[in-house]
This record gives structure tokens, sequence and C-alpha cells, in this order.
């Protein structure tokens, strides 16, 4: 029970932060990417904290045995760069240069009872199924 409570109080300081730093709004998102029209740079600062906080505190955490709340850490053990790779990176990009929404933003605003979030959310689980279904046929 404490890990899944430790989750879910993970996941609000999460998205409490996305919320504050704009990420849940789509304009603000689209306006980070639109470096050719009105480039709104702030977001570096977003995730160039998120980027220094894990490049200093993720050799510390890793210097445990094992997580606190679980028997080991779950750490991604692929290491190539390989084409399933790059078409899943490429498509994540164009999905959220098209929509200006990524996976845990549009979460986030779920909360705020616009219907944008909500078809994103669907479209999202309906792509994630469908690759899923890709995948395990063997294509």
């Amino acid at each position: 029970m404490s890990r899944v409570l430790a989750g879910g109080l993970c996941g609000v300081l999460f998205g409490i932060g996305l919320a504050l730093a704009q990420m849940i709004d789509p304009n603000k998102v689209l306006a980070f990417l639109d470096l050719a029209g009105a480039w709104d740079p702030s977001l570096i600062l977003v995730m160039g904290g998120g980027a220094g906080v894990t490049a200093a505190l993720f050799p510390w955490v890793l210097r445990r045995s094992r997580p606190r709340l679980d028997d080991r850490f779950h750490l991604p053990v692929k290491r190539q760069v390989d084409g399933q790779l790059l078409s899943g990176a490429a498509l994540f990009g164009i999905g959220w240069g098209l929509a200006g929404y990524c996976p845990g933003p549009a979460l986030v605003a779920l909360t705020l009872g616009t219907l944008e979030p909500w078809l994103f959310v669907a479209a999202m689980i309906a792509g994630s199924l469908a690759c899923k279904v890709w995948l395990d046929s063997g294509a």
C-alpha cells in the first residue's frame, strides 16, 4: 500500500509541477516548438530543471542496492538505438507538435474540464493498444 501511495503522491507532485510550468497549455508548448515563429523559450527552464535534478540525484539514488519501496530498480536494459526506437520517438514528437500535449501534461489537463485533453488521451490509448496489437502480431 505504501508503494501505491508513494506513486500517487509522486504523480500529484509531478502534475502540480506541470501545471505550474504551464506545460498543460498546448499553446505554450506549441509556442516553444515554433522556432521559426513567435518562439517562447521559457519551457527550456522547465526541461533544464528536470534534467538538472535527474543528473544530480540519479547517481546518488542508484548507489543504493535497491529502491525503498521495491526489490529492484526498473531501469531500461536496451542500450542500442534502433529503427523501432527512432520511429517511436519520431511519432511521439509529431504527435506532441500537432496536439501540443504529451502524455503527462494531457493527463493533468483532464482536470481542466475541456474536451481537447479527453480527445488526446482517448487517441493516445487507442494508439497504444493498436501498437501493442501490431507488435504482438510479430509484424
